[in-house]
């Protein structure tokens, strides 16, 4: 058993290394007609930093557009008080989803040259800016924004953030942040494409690849920041089980089938002292356990010791939340105030 435990530990250095170095450029003067394209639906606290933080890049974007995508708070209001351009989301029609829907209304109203799509729970680091578009190798390019943990339960995401960042980096595409030329989205039919589709991002990957257009990713460190879910314990697990069973699906099932060796390494530990009795050799096993998750942690996310520590809680709570969310794929689950069908 402990030659096994070896084995798949290595397997989370074999996936992990696709990623590490991968971290922020040089950050460069020079600017292109970027538009930046914000889908909001209740964001009135989040929206503050995203626009504080691009005010503050040295690199400006030609404009930022704001898609108030129906909400019920003071979204508009402080997006204009920030300088923003708000476009009121025309009614949500048939087959669309929220999001995909206010992306490309905000498409069609832009008129710079680059389209940088970006979540509203995003905000931009010190030239953040400027070293994405330092990096952007045209084509699809997504940054996947590197996770600022807050609060204890948000720990929980660790295991969640490491799959998707393997299923993405560095020939996927995020849906949180990517920049794509004009001609390239206009070329695939945008996000109407992928109308339908709670996880836009990979299907419009696949469409991006099928016409022949480069998709590339990195991690955001230095570049772009995000919180999951400060909202609660709850709106973590409604966020995580509307479709991350499906996204998992179309990880390159080699990466996949490394990550799953990996994860179920990890718990070899506990299982192995529990049926051995030999506790001497799992607690040294267990350790090397910690400091691996520790080492990918701080690529992906800022993470506390304790979370990294007692990693089996958040592996249990990602195993149980994945089982759930494969339970519930193809059915109606409540998101935002609006029940949609789970990818």
């Amino acid at each position: 058993m402990i030659a096994v435990f070896f084995i798949l530990w290595a397997c989370g250095f074999f996936v992990a290394y696709r990623f590490f170095g991968r971290g922020a450029g040089v950050p460069t003067t020079g600017s292109s007609r970027v538009s930046i394209i914000i889908p909001a639906r209740d964001e009135e606290h989040n929206l503050p930093r995203l626009l504080e933080s691009l005010a503050a890049q040295s690199v400006r974007p030609y404009e930022i557009l704001v898609v108030d995508d129906g909400s019920t708070d003071g979204t508009g209001g402080i997006a204009r008080k920030l300088g923003a351009t708000v476009i009121e989301s025309a009614p949500l029609p048939d087959g669309w989803r929220g999001k995909t829907w206010a992306c490309h209304q905000g498409a069609r109203a832009a008129s710079g040259e680059l389209f940088l799509f970006i979540d509203a729970d995003t905000w931009f680091e010190a030239e953040g800016l400027a070293r994405v578009l330092a990096r952007y190798p045209g084509g699809a390019f997504s940054v996947l924004p590197y996770h600022a943990v807050h609060k204890p339960y948000e720990d929980l995401s660790l295991f969640f953030n490491f799959s998707m960042t393997a299923g993405t980096v560095p020939d996927g595409l995020s849906g949180q942040c990517f920049l794509v030329g004009r001609e390239d989205y206009q070329k695939v039919g945008g996000h109407e494409s992928v109308r339908g589709r709670v996880l836009e991002n990979f299907r419009l990957a696949e469409e991006f690849c099928e016409a022949g257009i480069p998709v590339r990713s990195v991690i955001g460190r230095k570049m772009v920041s995000f919180r999951m879910y400060p909202r609660g314990f709850a709106s973590l697990v409604e966020g995580w089980t509307k479709g991350f069973a499906s996204g998992a699906v179309r990880t390159p099932p080699r990466i996949l089938l490394l990550v799953v060796a990996w994860m179920t390494g990890l718990m070899l530990p506990l299982l192995g002292e529990m049926m051995t009795g030999d506790w001497a050799y799992w607690l040294g096993a267990y350790f090397l356990g910690v400091l691996q998750v520790g080492l990918i942690s701080r690529k992906i996310g800022s993470f506390h010791w304790t979370g990294i520590l007692f990693y089996p809680a958040p592996l249990v709570f990602f195993f149980s939340v994945f089982g759930w969310s494969a339970l519930r794929s193809g059915k109606k689950v409540s998101w935002k105030g609006r029940e949609i069908h789970a990818d």
